[in-house]
């Protein structure tokens, strides 16, 4: 995974200091609300002809490892 995690870059000159995609200007963030929104992997790469396959993966480790280390609070739909 850290492997994964390394495609990905926090600078405060690039992006306000928003994690991106090492090399690019495209915010890990972006990629995370396409995939969450139903958008393909085939097609972000379409989109994003600069983009590796490993780098739409690294988003996700990055979101991963993110969710480990913080909480962020949902809803509970209490049990029927």
């Amino acid at each position: 995974m850290n492997t994964l995690i390394n495609r990905i870059s926090i600078d405060p000159k690039v992006c306000g200091g928003k994690p991106c995609i090492k090399g690019t200007r495209i915010w890990v963030s972006l990629i995370l609300d396409f995939l969450a929104e139903g958008v393909s992997e085939t097609e972000i790469l379409a989109d994003y002809p600069q983009l590796q396959p490993e780098d739409i993966r690294a988003c996700i480790a990055y979101a991963a490892e993110i969710a480990r280390e913080r909480i962020v609070p949902v809803s509970v739909k209490p049990a029927a």
